[in-house]
């Protein structure tokens, strides 16, 4: 039950974290960051929040909403923090345009659920 109360915060915090990675991708040349790049940390920082906010969401919550790919979300934040060497900074960036607003609309219609 206090997992439960703690789901909107969660996702608040994965709101957030893509909202940043919006606003930061229309920015020029964000898209041409390389691992080389410590902007391109800021960026993978971000991603890693998402995925530690979505491991901490209870499991009654994520088996409630099966439509979001929870395990591969948490499975790529364990990859960018334990694989971080194996990361090619291309497939951030796809994650990023391709994934992220799918799961950004996900986020919000769930937060309504809470309202």
């Amino acid at each position: 039950m206090r997992d439960e109360l703690r789901d909107p915060l969660r996702l608040e915090h994965i709101r957030d974290a893509i909202l940043k990675l919006e606003e930061a991708s229309k920015e020029e040349g964000f898209f041409n960051l390389t691992e080389k790049d410590l902007s391109y940390f800021g960026v993978v920082k971000l991603l890693e929040i998402i995925g530690e906010a979505a491991y901490k969401l209870s499991q009654d919550f994520k088996a409630s909403h099966p439509d979001t790919p929870w395990k591969i979300v948490v499975g790529m934040r364990h990859v960018l923090v334990h694989g971080y060497y194996h990361i090619d900074h291309r497939d951030v960036f796809k994650t990023i345009q391709n994934d992220l607003p799918v799961l950004l609309n996900q986020v919000n219609m769930y937060l309504k659920e809470f309202d």
